[in-house]
């Protein structure tokens, strides 16, 4: 009996098309397609900067409707909302921002209330559940509560929640103050290890000069290099009237959120739907991508807790270095020994964090990196110059009192070195360094250059006593040895 032919198997399912790869940051370890995106939004965009403070609640309502959007896409939002003072001088009838600052914390504490109750209200809406976190700079410093904080944020982010974000203005004071809510949302962009951190802004991009007042301004699409951006761009703006930022503090906070792996964009924030075309550009056309600057990432971003010791931790003091300890920093170890410290500033203990400054002759800047010796065949040895046929930095003078600033805007970029085809031109050699100079002043010719931060071994005063000093005679200065470095762990900038 003849057999029927095998029928033949059904055709395979089709396939679907594999979502878009969207993350972007790589210590974000959530699905590919999830996004997590922090949103900040100054004071101008809550509130009206005329004399009546209202809230802009057409303008809230639609950042409303876009945070819910986007957790519809399965992506997680954090908000970091300013407008405390700006809705508590709503709330006391008041025209101006006071400038007394237990004036500004008690306006803070009568709008923070308000200012979460608008934000709940409208989410509500939705049915959105929200959160409030408030942070001072101290919360972050202390290890143990910056990481009670980071987790707080991944439950509430697991949960389904949008956490809101400001600082606690009224237990904040000058000295461990994040300044402005742009740093306060890069610091909550990498600690939340965001793919994403918008700036919502007044104005649409980064511009070559203030478009404002002058016409011929040029937008910035893309930055790559944020110390070279600062050469070619104009950042004298000084935000609204009830602000306290403006694009300067832009640029800090877009160095501190790509150093941590973050994509930082400007735009302007009375378009929040902006936000879909810009993380997902596949999906739009040339023509339908909004005016937008775009920071890129660095692409080898610092690991959390060397992220938190650089940019975190509020330095309670300086180490100033001469230009060998520096190099030896840079070969590896993280690790300063004493004879490399040329001066102590500042009161700090064993434990808290300094900053790293090196003690560099100008001439370095122009002929290589800080402290490195260069052929110089033309020259010839100069006096002091360690090798026959190389030229190098004069000695290390002493210093006396110097002034240096503990914003986190302090922090250059280091010299590169720079690629030699030709013999280079005789080194100008440097006048002469006195042997006494005024306090707060360095010696002509040198420059202090802050390269990184790290944690003090000893306190400032021990420091201070064995600076320039082997190891070994640690402990027959002070009596006792608990390291042969004075710093450990220090991370250095990028460049420097």
């Amino acid at each position: 009996m003849p057999t029927s032919p095998p029928a033949e198997p059904p055709p395979p399912a089709p396939t679907p098309s594999p979502l878009p790869r969207l993350r972007t940051n790589p210590r974000h370890a959530g699905p590919l397609q999830h996004l997590t995106i922090v949103i900040k939004l100054g004071t101008s965009s809550i509130v009206t900067e005329d004399a009546h403070h209202l809230p802009k609640i057409a303008l809230l309502s639609a950042i409303v409707e876009t945070v819910c959007h986007l957790r519809a896409l399965g992506h997680r939002v954090v908000i970091v909302s300013s407008g405390a003072i700006g809705i508590g001088l709503k709330r006391m009838e008041l025209v101006k921002r006071p400038k007394g600052l237990a004036k500004k914390q008690a306006l803070a504490a009568i709008g923070q209330g308000r200012l979460i109750a608008l934000w709940d209200n409208l989410f509500s809406q939705l049915s959105q559940p929200i959160a409030q976190i408030l942070l001072t700079r101290g919360d972050i410093s202390d290890r143990t509560r910056y990481l009670n904080a980071v987790n707080t944020f991944a439950e509430l982010l697991d949960m389904g929640v949008v956490p809101i974000v400001n600082e606690n203005d009224t237990v904040s004071v000058s000295e461990i103050k994040f300044g402005d809510n742009d740093t306060l949302s890069a610091v909550t962009a990498a600690m939340v290890h965001a793919d994403y951190l918008f700036l919502m802004t007044d104005v649409d991009c980064l511009y070559t000069d203030n478009p404002r007042k002058n016409p011929d301004a040029q937008p910035v699409k893309v930055v790559t290099d944020i110390g070279e951006i600062r050469k070619t761009v104009s950042t004298a703006t000084l935000g609204s009237a009830l602000g306290t930022g403006g694009m300067e503090t832009k640029l800090i906070a877009a160095e501190l959120a790509t150093g941590a792996g973050v994509t930082t964009v400007i735009t302007h924030g009375a378009h929040p739907t902006r936000i879909f075309s810009i993380v997902t550009p596949s999906t739009a056309s040339p023509s339908d991508i909004p005016p937008h600057t775009t920071f890129t990432p660095k692409p080898n971003p610092l690991r959390d807790r060397k992220w938190w010791i650089l940019h975190g931790l509020h330095a309670a003091g300086e180490i100033i270095i001469d230009a060998g300890a520096h190099r030896a920093v840079l070969r590896g170890g993280g690790r300063l020994l004493a004879a490399g410290v040329v001066k102590v500033q500042g009161v700090f203990a064993g434990g808290q964090a300094v900053k790293i400054v090196v003690l560099r002759w100008k001439g370095e800047a122009e002929y290589g990196r800080a402290g490195e010796c260069m052929p110089s065949p033309a020259a010839g040895p100069r006096s002091g110059a360690t090798t026959p046929g190389f030229v190098s930095s004069p000695s290390t003078p002493n210093l006396g009192p110097v002034q240096m600033t503990a914003s986190v805007s302090s922090l250059s970029d280091g010299p590169s070195a720079a690629a030699v085809e030709e013999p280079p031109l005789p080194v100008p050699t440097p006048p002469p360094v006195p042997a006494a100079h005024p306090p707060a002043a360095v010696p002509d010719g040198w420059e202090l250059i802050e390269v990184g931060r790290g944690l003090a071994n000893y306190n400032s005063a021990d420091i201070d006593r064995v600076k320039g000093l082997k190891s070994s005679r640690i402990t027959e200065v002070l009596g006792y040895a608990d390291s042969e470095h004075v710093v450990e762990q220090i991370v250095l900038r990028s460049g420097s």
